[in-house]
This record gives C-alpha cells, structure tokens and sequence, in this order.
C-alpha cells in the first residue's frame, strides 16, 4: 500500500501510548514523516527513546504506565505546557493471554483487562479536557476480537469489546466539545503480540480453524497507512485491513 500524504497531520501533537513496539512505533513514526509532533507513551524506556530517534523530529518520551491515571495526567499537563496544545490521542496500550478461561490465572486475565480496557478509559480521561481545548482527536483501538469473539481469548475479546462499546458511548458525547471518537479495528498483524499467540500451540491450532480471512496473518504496514488516514479525517470508524468492514453487518 502507497504512502499518501496527509497535510492536515503537519504540526499536530500526537500522543500514542503503547508507542515502544509494533503498530504503535510504527505509527509514530508516520506521523513524524508527516510533520506531525508524536509524544510516546510507555514503559520501555530504552525502546521509546529508540523510536524517538527514528523519528528524527520534534518527539517526546514519557514514561508511564496507562492503568495509572495520575501519571497520565501528568503527562497531559506537561504535553500541553511544553506545546501549547494537544491535537490528537491515540489509546493503542494493549496486552493478551490466551487459554481457557477457568485454567488462566485470575491475575493474568485481570491484568488484560485492566491495561486494554481501563487503560483505554483512563487515557481518554486523563486526555479529553486538552483535546476538548483543541477541538482534537480520539482514537481507541480495538481488535477484531470486538467484532468476533473467540474462545481460548477471553481477556482479550472481553476487553477489545468494552474499547469498542466505550468509543461507541463517548463519540456523542464528546461531539458538543468538538471532539471527534474513532474507533479502530485490527485483524491479526505481524507484530509481537500475534507472534506470541502463535507460539502457544492451543491458539494456533484455533486461529488455523478460522474462516478464511481471519486466520491470515496482515503486514503491519498497510495497517497503519489505513489508521493514519483515519486520524487525518477524524474517522469514527478505521478499519486496518479493509475485509473487516463487511464483518460489521454479520457481527455475532
């Protein structure tokens, strides 16, 4: 897929949590080649500063965790003192675990709620007073998992279910105040959070079962040209791979 340039993205501040790996470095790293400045938000200190060097522009590193909101809120004091102004937020934090439900500790399926869901709600809470100030944008990423459940990934789908519903309720909420909601959807992408489900043997075994597209496995880079466009036209909906759309009307 063609980079398209996105002249609306120049010189917004650009908050992506979950920014050291995957589609969200990747995705800082496209706002940045549009001009655009990304703050990255995260707990790996190391590889957030590694992307913002690959940025090679105006990005700043925080580190915090995103179930915690007196950390975030700091932050978004500090984004808003150090730039004047926040225009766009992306909620991308995410984690899994996969097994079944009653062999999975109660820790590790809490903990996925806790960072997907309220994560997702603590980083719109901490954030929506700036983007309200800005008129900016929110984008909470969701899954695939919200729109098709699947067993052995329970945490997850409840989770990604809730970021859906969540963006669903806050979208009109939130249109008085000028800000727009968008949420995104994902299928399986080639980052490392679907390498390690595909290496326990159980998931694996029930993503190959999946109807034919949902067991493919997407490069991660078409994905975020979809999820930059979106942003650039304040989409309620961003799909990351364009098959996921026609799941809309067949959901359940």
């Amino acid at each position: 897929m063609s980079k398209r340039r996105h002249p609306a993205l120049a010189e917004k501040t650009a908050v992506i949590t979950g920014a050291a790996r995957g589609l969200g470095r990747l995705l800082a790293l496209r706002l940045a080649e549009e001009g655009a400045r990304p703050v990255l938000i995260g707990l790996e200190p190391d590889e957030l500063k590694a992307t913002a060097q690959d940025c090679q522009g105006e990005t700043a590193v925080i580190e915090a965790d995103v179930t915690d909101p007196r950390a975030l809120g700091e932050a978004a004091e500090q984004i808003e003192q150090r730039y004047g102004q926040l225009d766009i937020v992306v909620a991308n934090a995410g984690i899994a675990a996969g097994g079944p439900f009653d062999q999975t500790p109660a820790a590790a399926f809490d903990r996925v709620i806790e960072v997907n869901l309220l994560g997702s709600i603590a980083t719109a809470r901490a954030f929506l007073p700036a983007l309200q100030r800005s008129r900016g944008y929110l984008l909470q990423v969701a899954s695939l998992a919200s729109l098709a459940p699947a067993p052995l990934m329970g945490a997850y789908c409840a989770s990604k279910s809730g970021v859906e519903a969540f963006a669903h309720c806050l979208a009109p909420e939130q249109a008085p105040h000028g800000v727009g909601v968008g949420v995104a959807y994902l299928s399986w992408t080639d980052t490392d959070m679907v390498r390690g489900a595909d290496s326990d043997t159980a998931l694996r075994t029930m993503r190959g079962r999946l109807p034919w597209p949902m067991n493919r496995t997407y490069a991660p880079e078409p994905a975020v040209e979809r999820l930059l466009s979106g942003i650039a036209r304040r989409r309620g909906h961003v799909y990351g791979q364009p098959g996921l759309r026609a799941l809309q009307s067949v959901r359940g």
